[in-house]
């Protein structure tokens, strides 16, 4: 029996509803798959998102398993969220055929290194540079034992990643990614984020507010929240509306405190993409420059004006469609300029399609990705 269509993805977490970076990543790439003929086994690791019959639509079986949460794992020397994503049932599982195994991120490689996979051809999707990434969230937690974990992490991670020398190929989510899984590993290629979009939209005219949004329960968005409201909205003229879910009480009170900023929390994710094509400008300042940011992809698939700092862009071919700004002054000067524009330029909107339709179509990355496939 041949198995040149059939594919084993092992996700970190349930990837429907997609209404977080990860799962958007994962859930859009399952449904590119499906379109194209693959049949999917998929494999997902649960803990607080419900079983999802969506899923079965999309994929041939679907299997669960509890992901082991005990705090002992913490003082093991892999990454806790390595450790505990195993499974002797997915083991079992994955052995009873020998199609391809795709794991999405470094969460999911415990078994990448079981003897038994030896010769298996196993693609490891990265979303991340991980260790970098822990090591950015580290700086920005304020909480003293959640920055030690975040730092531990780190350390354990840099640590783990050799073991992606065991994988037939890497998928880098972005440029900057494969070059820097370039320089330790053979076979790496870059495979862009899969998104909800299909084409480039955007409303006509122009609107009265700034957007941003993110989960706000993760330090990197949180900085980048307060940034905007204390720094670039400080005495502004402007609105900002700020949109995700579980602020920090900091952010609450800062955004209270600031007359120009109207922050809504727990919006479901239509919502936010109708918040995201109103806008006149989506302002999406980071501090992390791993991965790509789906929050970027949207702006850019569906609204109007995107206005970003380096991090955001760099390394990522997105550089052109955006206006880049790289402290709260160039922010507020690049923001006073597109608020009062009328419309989004037709020059503009044609070099957005051009780029996007090119290197961050779900079709043309699902094309890439089945090649890995064998």
């Amino acid at each position: 029996m041949s198995y040149s269509k059939r594919v084993h993805i092992i996700s970190f977490d349930v990837p429907c509803p997609p209404d977080y970076g990860g799962v958007i990543d994962v859930y859009y790439k399952l449904k590119a798959l499906h379109k194209a003929g693959i049949r999917i086994i998929l494999h997902c690791f649960e803990y607080g998102r419900p079983q999802s019959e969506e899923l079965n639509k999309l994929c041939e079986e679907v299997f669960y398993y509890p992901r082991q949460t005990t705090k002992s794992l913490l003082f093991n020397t892999l990454p806790y969220i390595v450790l505990s994503r195993q499974s002797e049932e997915l083991k079992s599982n994955l052995l009873k055929d020998d199609a391809p195994i795709l794991m999405e991120g470094l969460h999911s490689t415990f078994l990448l290194t079981a003897e038994e996979f030896d010769h298996r051809n196993i693609i490891v999707r990265t979303h991340n540079i991980e260790h970098e990434y822990y090591e950015n969230l580290a700086k920005v937690e304020r909480n003293i034992f959640k920055r030690y974990y975040f730092y531990n992490e780190a350390g354990k991670l840099k640590k783990h990643e050799s073991v992606l020398k065991k994988a037939a190929s890497i998928a880098a989510i972005s440029s900057n990614d494969k070059k820097y899984y370039s320089s330790l590993f053979e076979s790496v290629h870059c495979i862009s984020a899969f998104h909800p979009f299909e084409e480039v939209s955007y409303l006509p005219g122009r609107s009265d507010f700034a957007f941003y949004h993110g989960n706000l329960s993760v330090g990197e968005n949180n900085e980048a929240a307060l940034f905007l409201v204390n720094k670039v909205f400080e005495n502004s003229q402007h609105k900002l509306v700020i949109a995700g879910s579980k602020p920090s009480s900091e952010l609450v009170k800062a955004a209270k405190l600031n007359p120009a900023v109207e922050l809504l929390s727990d919006q479901s994710p239509e919502q936010i993409y109708q918040l995201i094509r109103e806008a006149q400008c989506n302002i999406l300042p980071t501090f992390q420059s791993t991965g790509i940011k789906l929050k970027l992809l949207a702006s850019l698939f569906s609204g109007r004006f995107c206005l970003v700092n380096s991090p955001m862009v760099i390394g990522t071919g997105l550089e052109s469609l955006c206006t880049i700004a790289d402290t709260a002054e160039e922010m507020k000067e690049r923001l006073d300029r597109i608020m009062v524009m009328e419309s989004f330029p037709e020059s503009e909107l044609i070099n957005r399609k051009r780029i996007l339709q090119e290197n961050f179509s779900n079709a043309g990355n699902a094309k890439k990705l089945i090649s890995l496939f064998g």
